[in-house]
């Protein structure tokens, strides 16, 4: 038992009252870590199915452009008139205190930006399929993000979880004992001597 603890009814009270919040704070972080396991495994299969749906657009999209290039020559200089993309914002949420981004891409509808006289669908089918590539990538980069995010939080809550149950509980569950069988030692003590008391009193009524 822990010296600085005296053996009282007060200090018994209390450290039940300690034991019983860290079982409790034990049991809804062992809940939070199961939430935000459940979370994270849902987002690698989904990032696994964005980085398949990516590669197959990727191929598709070179496929395209490699015919592009076969049948208008290099398309470098065409390249040049793709504008600028700045339509993508990030904000977050939150999961179980955790905050999770979310990035969202709202391209503008603006037509491809090469002339139809000077190309052919081969580029164009290319151009469609790198904004896909690009909205893909932006999707893969939030959840990729939020993997990362949870795994730290996993990390963080476990080792709390662990302090409370390998550490902490069984520290009050122990302090709880040895004054409750402190206590007890007293009351025992305190019952033989009331008997002694009793036993001479008889005694000394009796002579």
């Amino acid at each position: 038992m822990n010296n600085q603890v005296v053996p009282t009814k007060g200090n018994l009270l209390a450290v039940k009252k300690s034991l019983s919040l860290s079982q409790t704070g034990f049991e809804l972080l062992d809940r939070k870590r199961n939430i935000l396991i459940r979370e994270m495994m849902a987002l690698i299969e989904r990032a696994a199915n964005i980085q398949d749906k990516i590669d197959n657009t990727y191929d598709e999209a070179y496929a395209a452009l490699q015919k592009a290039n076969i049948t208008l020559g290099i398309c470098d200089e065409l390249s040049c008139t793709v504008p600028l993309d700045n339509s993508l914002t990030l904000t977050y949420r939150s999961v179980m205190g955790v905050e999770i981004p979310t990035v969202r891409y709202e391209p503008h509808n603006n037509p491809i930006p090469f002339g139809l006289n000077s190309t052919n669908i081969t580029l164009d089918d290319a151009y469609k399929k790198f904004c896909e590539v690009k909205r893909l990538t932006a999707e893969l980069a939030e959840v990729e993000n939020s993997v990362y995010r949870l795994a730290v939080a996993i990390k963080k809550t476990q080792k709390r979880a662990n302090a409370l149950k390998n550490i902490m509980i069984p520290k009050f569950e122990e302090t709880v004992k040895n004054i409750s069988d402190a206590l007890e030692e007293k009351d025992r003590e305190e019952f033989s001597r009331l008997k002694v008391i009793k036993s001479q009193k008889s005694k000394g009524q009796e002579a």
